[in-house]
């Protein structure tokens, strides 16, 4: 059985960059929810 590296390295490669970029969405995604809670907590402060 003969192994491509090529392939190994672009496959490791995209992983990486493909979870790379989703750990970002979700810590975007984080700091969205966390303003909308603030938004909500002043508006139940100011009630």
């Amino acid at each position: 059985m003969k192994i491509n590296f090529k392939f190994l390295a672009t496959t490791f490669i995209l992983s990486i960059t493909l979870f790379l970029s989703a750990c970002n969405t979700t810590a975007g995604f984080g700091k969205d929810m966390q303003k909308g809670g603030e938004h909500i907590q002043k508006a139940a402060e100011k009630a």
